[in-house]
């Protein structure tokens, strides 16, 4: 046989071609070998779960949203980011991953959104990030995450002293220079973010625990694929419009998803990263223990969370009213129904509106589009 300019015997063009399959099998070796990952490094885990592939029947479920999960990130502690929701601020980068987003009034009513992540580990930016006030210190706690922002008011320094939670802070601590990074799209301070990969940094760095605490089951109760919360004895509520007069959100719920697409400053609230509208499964109002005040010489809100209060659950184009309890700042804050039962979120997203007291009846509801298109 002839190649090029050499003459090979049939013995030479069989060493030749046994060699090319030493070598061929050789490399799918190596790279089996260094493509394995390890079940312990959340970093390694992440890369498994980022494409987008239906997870069904794993016997695991998210804690945030009763939603199968791989087994790898199940366990994984979640993230819960400080992030701005002023006109500069939007679009954010991120909200539509979050399993459970809390909505809160802060000074010069506006309102201050916390994201809580737990499958996170596609997302390349989140934010921007903000500062710290100490009632989402509190409710991040109740979930068990990794608290991230921007530094913080006085008595959120006071509150993070005590080790409260674990948190990555941008201004102070180890993890602060490789958290956190800033973008040529938004003026400074609103182009402030993190990416799965600077989260993950910066828990390393700090020495954070990366999967859940011991004993911990959970903050919400699911109700089942197969039996689903319907709200039976509740109100019709196709509009959902809680009173935050600066931003004046309000959700719409979508028969044909059955979710409550969101709306504020006037048009379609959108996700940075997909650019589709925001869209959640459950809505809960809670309201404040008592009527909030200012924090003494201060502009910030103290929003009292101990204790009890009314609110309301709205799933399926349907609401019930509940109630809600807290023992004390660590523990998680419950929600029954009028017959005394714990409820029962339907498994998805969901989003909680901090209500002040004082504002509970300026809340509105709607139970048709049309009627609140005719208010």
């Amino acid at each position: 046989m002839k190649l090029g300019k050499f003459n090979l015997s049939k013995k030479q063009l069989g060493i030749i071609i046994a060699a090319i399959a030493v070598i061929v099998v050789l490399i799918i070796v190596i790279v089996s070998v260094t493509g394995k990952k390890s079940n312990n490094d959340p970093k390694e885990t992440a890369a498994s779960v980022t494409e987008e592939e239906e997870v069904v029947d794993t016997g695991f479920t998210s804690k945030l949203t009763g939603e199968d999960m791989a087994e790898e990130i199940a366990n994984n502690r979640p993230i819960a980011v400080m992030i701005e929701n002023t006109v500069d601020a939007i679009p954010q980068y991120g909200l539509n991953s979050a399993g459970v987003v809390y909505e809160c009034p802060v000074e010069g009513g506006l309102t201050r959104l916390m994201a809580i992540f737990d499958n996170y580990y596609d997302l390349e930016q989140i934010g921007n990030v903000r500062s710290c006030r100490p009632y989402y210190v509190y409710f991040a706690r109740e979930f068990d995450a990794v608290y991230v922002h921007v530094g913080q008011s006085i008595h959120g320094e006071v509150l993070l002293a005590t080790g409260i939670v674990d948190d990555l802070n941008a201004l102070k601590g180890a993890a602060a220079n490789i958290t956190f990074f800033r973008t040529s799209e938004k003026k400074a301070p609103h182009n402030c973010y993190v990416s799965a990969e600077s989260v993950l940094a910066g828990i390393e760095a700090e020495g954070y625990r990366t999967t859940y605490e011991d004993g911990y089951t959970g903050h919400y109760q699911f109700a089942s694929k197969d039996a689903p919360e319907t709200l039976e004895s509740g109100s019709d509520c196709a509009v959902v419009c809680p009173y935050f007069f600066n931003n004046e959100p309000y959700f719409i719920y979508n028969e044909e998803t059955g979710l409550y697409d969101r709306y504020q400053y006037g048009k379609a609230q959108t996700d940075a990263v997909d650019g589709e509208q925001i869209s959640v499964k459950n809505i809960l109002f809670q309201t404040s223990a008592t009527e909030t005040s200012l924090l003494e010489e201060t502009q910030y809100l103290n929003i009292p969370l101990v204790g009890s209060g009314a609110g309301k659950y709205f799933t399926n184009g349907k609401m019930i009213d509940v109630t809600w309890t807290k023992d004390s700042d660590t523990s998680v804050t419950h929600y029954y129904d009028a017959s005394g039962n714990e409820i029962q979120l339907n498994i998805g997203n969901t989003w909680v509106c901090l209500i002040q007291s004082e504002y509970m009846d300026k809340n509105e509801y709607y139970a048709t589009e049309e009627e609140f298109n005719n208010r």
